[in-house]
């Protein structure tokens, strides 16, 4: 009965310090571009005795839906979703990767019929099974003519390969027209490179949330996050909560950003 207690008092606490967080915010200083490392399911999954790993990529796919609203409700505009390095689809073991690419499937197909929401695909097809490919299609056609959050699903995505692919169309492309190579590196720009990028006409990230406490980018928006911020969650990402949100949020709003200067 006690604990009982207890666990409802730390509820009552919680809510009421979310509601201050999100009163103190100031609309004109919430990023419009949040993108979202969510790392640590595999730990999650070990921690509470789970025998695969796939029970934390369930929770942090259920814990993406959650994150969304959050934005959404917020007013953010688009957010980037890191589900699936390049790298992890060849140091993933077999087993654990055929568990997360149905969980991303499904998940891609959850998002679509939810709210207003567009969902894009950003990231390679190469290397990916068809049906994954084929629910990452149809709920991008599915939603293509929505208006509300816009949702990149990074899926099959690696910051290097992202930047060689934009340098292949715009050579593709200089190339089909006959023209010179001195005229292509008149032509090549940092405008050019980012409108061939697989997020290319949106804004970059203003902000860039990871878990788990691991501080490091792992290959992801390696050119859009040239000037973002970053915030660092120690919590592992079933577990992220509305408070760390906004504490992120806050925190972005507090900064004095400088893009590069």
């Amino acid at each position: 009965m006690q604990n009982s207690d207890r666990s409802r008092g730390r509820g009552i606490l919680y809510r009421v310090y979310e509601r201050r967080l999100r009163s103190g915010l100031d609309e004109a200083a919430t990023p419009k571009h949040v993108a979202m490392i969510i790392d640590g399911n595999r730990r999650w999954a070990k921690q509470l005795g789970y025998d695969t790993a796939a029970h934390g990529h369930r929770a942090g796919a259920a814990k993406v839906r959650e994150f969304l609203e959050w934005c959404d409700d917020l007013g953010i505009q688009v957010v980037t979703l890191y589900l699936l390095s390049s790298d992890n689809l060849v140091n993933r073991a077999s087993d654990e990767l055929t568990d997360l690419i149905e969980i991303i499937a499904e998940l891609a197909e959850e998002l679509s019929h939810y709210r207003d929401w567009r969902v894009q695909h950003v990231g390679s097809d190469q290397g990916l099974p068809e049906p994954l490919v084929a629910a990452l299609d149809a709920a991008e056609h599915r939603t293509a003519d929505k208006r509300g959050l816009h949702v990149n699903l990074a899926v099959g995505y690696g910051g290097r390969t992202e930047i060689t692919d934009a340098m292949r169309a715009i050579v593709a492309a200089h190339h089909a027209e006959g023209r010179s190579l001195e005229d292509l590196a008149e032509r090549l720009t940092p405008e050019l490179i980012g409108e061939h990028l697989y997020t290319g006409g949106q804004p970059d990230p203003d902000l860039v949330i990871r878990t788990s406490g691991e501080q490091r980018l792992s290959d992801f928006m390696l050119w859009q996050a040239a000037h973002s911020e970053f915030y660092f969650v120690e919590a592992l990402g079933p577990d992220l909560r509305r408070v760390d949100f906004l504490r992120a949020i806050r925190d972005y709003a507090k900064r004095h950003r400088r893009f590069g200067g």
